[in-house]
């Protein structure tokens, strides 16, 4: 991606969360000149809806300073590292706006650098070479209550250190066989100070240094190095890294960075019943449940795109939802409310019938085709108009017809009268059965002089229903989609696997549309009138034959908070 300068806000924030104002206080106190941040992931599978505010805030807090936001792979562990997640990871990070400096940046083009800082490490006597296995390692390292024990390795002389180091990296011991830990203290009451392990020998092919490498360093030891090397000046990073921060801490001090990064703790995102940890999300795909890692039930940010989710309405969702230092859920119909919020004002409103039933208007003349004029939003008229054609058969929605309605169903039956939306009034006369029994055709009467927007000002109707004209209506294919998680049973059931819910993907093949939606291409989005918000799938879409993935319906059960006065 291009470099872009994220320039400074002209006008203060009205109250300021606590990350600002420790970054206030670094500045003020002449610790950091250029505030830079980062988005550090490692490329082990697709971002989801949490990463979005620690991409957000990152980047905002860079734009706020007039600062440096960069994007970073922290790419040691290529066990679970693909290209397709740095590039999925790349798309993501881009499509929410956040503008990162200069190119895509990676770990492992620091590993040259990050050996010789381990070499610097032995030379001082703060890092030794141990044999002991990944099990004894654990066996050694105590629990929160007693001490961890000092390796049998830990006295090892530098000389000797530096050559098993390096015959370590020339492949001469096999994987899992020897360690570089990181000399510490095994009594500290933080057992990530525990002589932790800084290097291992793996034999694997890394998606960007090929079989450069038989060696990796740990995620521990690589961060704050990448931090002091690329210049960020404020590590943000979520409370499960706390534990860490004096290891990070350690690592930058030990090495003598002139300017040591520091690193602040959020709390994370979590929404109510979904899933988004990646070995859950895997397992999905793999068992076919879902037809990817952006399938639209799922919250990851390429699948929340496909769906039709806006970067606008994540945008303001991260705003409502605030940074602070205590985990919390958010429910899900926030995320709902907040792309209705975008949506409503600008897209145009178009009239789909998802469940078709075949009306016919008997007094209509037969060869006769009207185009009335349909605005393309009620809510804001510079949205213009559009022309609709009208005529004898149509279609409408098979809910809008009943043959033996209950008490205050206002919309078509024998013998009453309704409007169809932005045209006439018509009266139900007869019906039309298959030899099942089930309605296959409603007939009626219209009066002419009841146009909408005709000035008529005669009798009026309870009931408006939505049509359209059956000879040129597009036949589609619509998907509506519910939570994947059957909230009854919570998300995950005792073995770990997901409680799907089986009627999270409903596939209409029928459904029938104005003529214009046909032309849609992926990723144009709508509100179809009574049905909700739908966008034509990204993937599944093809020239003239789009596939509608339903957004969000129209009803909201989120209430915003009522201000005090």
């Amino acid at each position: 991606m291009a470099s872009e300068k994220v320039t400074a806000e002209e006008k203060e924030p009205v109250s300021r969360n606590f990350i600002e104002l420790e970054i206030d206080k670094d500045i003020a106190a002449g610790k950091t000149k250029t505030v830079c941040t980062r988005f550090p992931p490692e490329p082990n599978g697709y971002l989801h809806i949490g990463h979005a505010k620690s991409i957000l805030l990152n980047y905002g807090l860079a734009k706020e300073y007039g600062g440096r936001f960069l994007l970073r792979f922290d790419d040691t562990n290529p066990m679970k590292e693909k290209t397709e997640f740095v590039n999925s990871i790349v798309r993501d990070v881009e499509w929410l706006g956040a503008a990162y400096e200069g190119d895509v940046r990676f770990a492992s083009n620091y590993f040259d650098q990050m050996y010789e800082f381990a070499v610097k490490l032995i030379k001082k006597g703060k890092a030794f070479v141990c044999d002991l296995s990944a099990d004894q390692i654990r066996q050694y390292r105590g629990t929160l209550k007693e001490p961890g024990k000092n390796s049998p390795f830990r006295d090892r002389s530098i000389e000797e250190n530096l050559r098993l180091f390096e015959e370590m990296k020339e492949g001469k011991y096999p994987d899992g066989s020897k360690t570089l830990r990181a000399k510490i203290d095994m009594a500290s009451p933080n057992i990530n100070m525990r002589d932790p392990v800084i290097y291992r020998v793996a034999r694997m092919t890394h998606h960007n240094t090929g079989d450069k490498w038989c060696i990796y360093p740990m995620y521990d030891f690589a961060h704050p190095i990448e931090d002091a090397i690329e210049g960020v000046t404020h590590s943000i990073c979520t409370l499960e890294f706390e534990d860490h921060r004096p290891l990070y801490d350690w690592v930058v001090r030990e090495l003598e960075f002139e300017n040591p990064p520091r690193q602040i703790e959020f709390a994370k995102l979590y929404l109510t019943n979904v899933v988004t940890g990646k070995r859950y999300i895997k397992k999905l795909v793999e068992q076919g449940i879902v037809d990817g890692w952006d399938d639209p039930r799922l919250v990851t940010i390429a699948a929340l795109r496909r769906r039709g989710y806006t970067p606008e309405s994540i945008r303001m969702f991260m705003e409502m939802v605030g940074v602070s230092k205590s985990n919390s859920s958010v429910d899900y119909a926030m995320l709902d409310y907040c792309i209705r919020e975008d949506l409503k004002l600008s897209r145009p409103r178009m009239m789909a019938v998802l469940h078709p039933l075949k009306l016919v208007i008997d007094n209509y003349p037969r060869d006769q085709v009207e185009y009335l004029d349909v605005p393309n939003n009620q809510e804001k008229e510079e949205m213009g108009s559009r022309k609709v054609p009208f005529g004898r058969e149509l279609y409408i929605e098979q809910e809008d017809f009943m043959e033996i309605p209950p008490k205050k169903y206002f919309r078509l039956y024998p013998g009453n009268e309704v409007r169809l939306m932005n045209a006439y009034f018509v009266t139900c006369t007869d019906v039309v059965k298959d030899e099942q029994g089930n309605v296959v055709e409603v007939h009626c009467t219209y009066d002419p002089q009841t146009r909408s927007g005709s000035g008529f000002t005669g009798r009026k109707v309870k009931g408006t229903i939505h049509w359209v004209y059956a000879p040129t209506a597009f036949k589609a294919v619509v998907r509506l989609y519910e939570n994947l998680v059957d909230e009854s049973k919570g998300v995950y059931d005792e073995e770990g696997n997901v409680n799907v819910n089986p009627n999270s993907l409903t596939i209409l093949e029928n459904a029938m549309l104005e003529p214009g939606l046909g032309e849609a291409a992926g990723g144009d989005s709508f509100q179809f009138v009574r049905n909700g918000y739908f966008c034509a799938d990204t993937k599944d879409s093809r020239p003239g034959k789009p596939v509608f993935n339903r957004i969000v319906p129209l009803k909201s059960s989120f209430k915003l908070p009522k201000k005090n006065n």
